[in-house]
């Protein structure tokens, strides 16, 4: 009686404060998620549908900043090498059933597991005995996490790690509940539980009751739509069918500006967009020099003003503007011109034997979307007037194109990109270490691995920022991947909706959100 009591007055207050809770939140997706299991989902979609549906013991703010989540306390010791958490006493699964420490303790488990392949396992190598755990050389039961009682958990790192409260915001770290193989279905921790998903067509999420802060979760019901073009996006918000979508459609801003001022949300973004190298097979492998021709000839601040024209910066390095205390390296900081960059493009492109008369013939694959697309026959055109270089696009459906890039097989050069998970440049720079799953590109430089373990192991932070910024320059000499631009936020927002607030890393949780009463 007393659960309904306060459910009562919540819908009261909402009801007061104009706020129309019955009402279903319509939000857009971008592209089917490529899972909902916690270990292995890979893309923004499902990561965002994922924290609507489940929690770890910290969670992120309205302002995407780290905050408490299933934990209600943490207490750092041992310099940062211990910490002990204790679980809120209310902590219960969307079932019922009650929410224990074992819980997590299961999760990272798993997470490290080698049989389960969780593609973001090594941000877990802090804790201790799990990089031994994912190399099959350690039993998983000494994985540096245990439950001390039903309440409290204890994690043990191998070093301090300033992003910690970030990490234990992330899916990867989730629970699992006792008995639950498959994440799909749950049981949920988060404030919403997956009521149905309809391939191609909408997820719909129900507000979950056995949240532990459920009282204040203004929307019942939101539903998520998976739809890879902006431009028929656009058309939905423009009917009323879609109250936030994930994107605006390319060379539209200044239209979107225009006509919808109040809605349109622009933001810095901490993620670079860049196209990786295979370096498995030829023609690239082995050949630092035509990659570098490839990224010389490629004008960023064409690509950025006239095709994507939404706000984007041209990239010259990996890890994006906006962290603290890091000033990125550059591949071309000594060239002083776009004209320089595409001279020096085409020496190289012809010490690695290839000419106009003698092409080099590449296969560019992209996910299907339509800013992907724009900018594949940006870059491709830019490589046939400067070099001569005569690129096939192959367009993949997500699922397709994820496995592809992940086996290396027929993939040449890839559309790549990545979102930061911390403000910290190892976030960025940790994907192309040796032993990284994610390393798609099959980068491997001792020196580049050493200088990210240096990294890791010194507690001085401008010393440390100093050594990832000699990370980053031999990557950028490598060259296994291109960076092309940094990304920026872009949605459109119905005026309706309260509660959005821009951040840096995009992350908008739907419990924060509530649709005011239409007029």
């Amino acid at each position: 009686m007393g659960a309904l009591r306060v459910i009562l007055v919540g819908l009261l207050l909402l009801s007061s404060l104009g706020v129309n809770a019955g009402e279903k939140l319509l939000r857009g997706l971008g592209p089917e998620p490529d899972s909902l299991d916690i270990h292995l989902a890979q893309g923004v979609a499902a990561l965002n549908v994922l924290r609507d549906l489940r929690e770890g013991l910290m969670t992120l703010s309205v302002d995407g900043m780290p905050t408490l989540g299933a934990a209600e306390s943490m207490l750092v010791e041992a310099g940062g090498l211990r910490v002990i958490f204790t679980l809120r006493q209310d902590l219960r699964w969307s079932d019922g059933t009650s929410l224990e420490a074992s819980d997590f303790v299961r999760g990272w488990q798993r997470a490290v597991t080698p049989a389960t392949a969780a593609s973001t396992a090594q941000l877990l190598d802090v804790v201790e005995n799990a990089r031994d755990i994912r190399f099959g050389e350690a039993a998983v039961e000494t994985l540096g996490i245990r439950a001390l009682d039903t309440q409290t958990l204890e994690v043990r790192l191998t070093r301090p790690l300033p992003w910690l409260k970030w990490l234990l915001a992330h899916p990867l770290t989730y629970p699992l509940a006792e008995g639950q193989q498959k994440q799909r279905l749950g049981p949920f921790n988060g404030a919403y539980k997956l009521q149905s998903w309809v391939p191609n067509d909408r997820l719909v999420l129900q507000r979950n009751p056995y949240f532990h802060s459920h009282q204040s979760v203004a929307i019942e019901r939101v539903d998520y739509l998976p739809v890879p073009n902006p431009n028929t996006e656009l058309n939905l918000f423009r009917a009323g069918n879609l109250h936030i979508t994930e994107t605006i459609p390319p060379a539209r801003y200044n239209w979107l500006l225009e006509n919808y001022p109040q809605e349109l949300q622009v933001q810095p973004y901490l993620g670079t967009f860049f196209l990786g190298l295979n370096l498995r097979r030829p023609p690239l492998a082995d050949n630092p020099g035509l990659r570098q021709a490839l990224s010389l000839a490629i004008d960023r601040d064409k690509l950025t003003r006239l095709v994507l024209a939404a706000g984007e910066q041209p990239a010259n390095s990996l890890v994006p503007p906006g962290i603290s205390g890091y000033s990125a390296a550059t591949f071309d900081i000594e060239l002083d011109s776009q004209l320089e960059r595409e001279q020096q493009a085409l020496e190289l492109y012809q010490s690695a034997g290839y000419s106009k008369a003698k092409p080099l013939r590449l296969e560019l694959r992209i996910n299907s979307s339509a800013t992907h697309r724009r900018t594949a026959l940006a870059v491709a055109a830019m490589w046939k007037q400067t070099l001569g270089v005569i690129t096939q696009i192959v367009n993949e459906e997500w699922k397709v194109f994820v496995n592809n890039r992940r086996q290396g097989v027929v993939t040449e050069v890839f559309r790549g990109g990545w979102i930061g998970d911390y403000p910290d440049p190892t976030t960025f720079l940790a994907l192309f270490s040796s032993d990284n799953v994610q390393n798609w590109s099959a980068y491997k430089s001792s020196r580049y691995d050493n200088l990210l373990d240096l990294a890791g192991a010194e507690m001085d932070p401008e010393l440390r920022q100093q050594i990832l910024q000699r990370a980053e320059s031999q990557l950028l000499k490598d060259m296994p991947m291109i960076p092309l631009y940094y990304y920026v936020s872009r949605h459109l927002v119905n005026q309706r909706v309260s509660g959005y607030m821009g951040n840096t890393l995009d992350i908008h949780l739907s419990r924060y959100l509530s649709l005011e009463a239409a007029p």
